[in-house]
């Protein structure tokens, strides 16, 4: 039996939902492919690494800057793996190494290089308004080198191959598997939103980090913009307390003397449960998301979801029946949908989706049967 050797390069994952990822990843690769098959793994930590079957290899040094991330993508790489000799080297976090492999695949989850920034970005978040013009290179250097680019939407796959001209860009979906594991989708029949009071106000909820592209501003703008007789009539419960970042700080100064919005601050997992569970509605108007994994979470509570009206919701949201959309730079379409959910006109649409083209790989398993076929 001829031996074959699987490189899985992930130095920069290390907590989170990316390590989960990262693990996933290996363990199904354990047990999809045959035992001609070893496995590395280049890592931050060689602790991460549980699975008897894969070699971890550490680089302890690999998050301290980008040039030593550079360093250890586009050189040390490329002589490991004259050591190594892999037939297969996945890259995990979007920028492809130069290697020597018989077949070379990278994951692209970083969809911030197709966002248009704002001169808000610029002003509040610098550092992601840079990031934002320079990532896009990142990706170009080198891509075509890759059998494969992986990516998790259509829409990702559409604008990634008008952007680098790659003509091999896979649609999966395995990072589904390192969503919460009380995330169980029942598409049960719409909930019928309650009749607010003043003293039991609707629960709009919307979890999300202070980040300027987050949309937060929106949501305030249309409570602040509300009737009279609704403003008493709803909580706008958001998942900052001022204190993270300018921009927090900014929407504190502007927004946080309202009575009708309510800055919880950051929630744990358990803390999380509870504003699912106790909330009437879940908002989420981002203007970017790789994929938005508090739209996953409201449909495991059969929540109504008022979402932004962009590619990537569609995609996420999925078949749902409790859902309407929203433009994401008009706070007046969210004033209406909220007026009508505290008046009992809320009227909620079915949303049916597709499956994306061709290739699509709905898990690990078959992403990885597809990208050792014929080696």
């Amino acid at each position: 039996m001829t031996s074959r050797h699987l490189v899985v390069s992930a130095v920069n994952l290390s907590e989170g939902g990316p390590l989960t990822v990262l693990i996933d990843s290996l363990d199904t690769a354990a047990a999809t492919l045959g035992p001609e098959w070893k496995i590395t793994a280049l890592v931050h930590d060689e602790k991460l690494i549980q699975n008897p079957r894969v070699r971890a290899i550490a680089f302890p040094r690999s998050k301290r800057n980008w040039l030593s991330r550079l360093g250890l993508e586009w050189w040390k790489f490329k002589k490991l793996s004259l050591h190594l000799k892999p037939d297969l080297w996945l890259s995990l976090h979007d920028m492809t190494p130069r290697v020597k492999t018989r077949r070379q695949a990278v994951y692209c989850h970083n969809s911030s290089p197709f966002y248009k920034a704002r001169l808000i970005e610029a002003k509040f978040d610098p550092r992601f308004f840079l990031f934002n013009k320079f990532y896009l290179y990142l990706y170009r250097l080198f891509v075509h080198r890759n059998y494969a680019v992986i990516v998790q939407q259509s829409w990702f796959r559409d604008a990634f191959q008008y952007e680098t001209g790659h003509t091999n860009i896979v649609v999966a979906r395995p990072a589904r598997q390192a969503e919460p594991d009380y995330i169980s989708i029942k598409n049960s029949p719409p909930t019928q939103l309650r009749i607010p009071t003043q003293d039991y106000p609707l629960r709009l909820f919307y979890p999300a980090l202070p980040r300027v592209f987050k949309n937060i501003e929106i949501l305030c703008e249309a409570i602040r913009l509300l009737p009279p007789s609704i403003f008493p009539l709803v909580d706008l419960r958001l998942t900052l307390d001022g204190t993270e970042n300018k921009w927090a700080k900014e929407l504190l100064n502007r927004y946080g003397s309202n009575p009708s919005i309510s800055l919880i601050g950051r929630q744990d997992r358990s803390q999380m449960t509870t504003e699912y569970d106790n909330c009437d509605v879940v908002l989420f108007p981002s203007r970017l998301e790789t994929w938005g994994l508090p739209i996953m979470e409201a449909k495991a509570f059969n929540k109504p979801l008022l979402v932004a009206d962009l590619p990537y919701a569609h995609e996420t949201v999925g078949d749902y029946s409790n859902i309407k959309f929203a433009a994401v730079d008009n706070a007046q379409p969210w004033v209406d949908a909220i007026v009508n959910m505290a008046t009992g006109n809320w009227t909620p649409q079915v949303h049916q989706a597709s499956e994306p083209e061709q290739p699509f790989m709905r898990d690990w398993p078959e992403l990885w049967r597809y990208l050792a076929s014929g080696l």
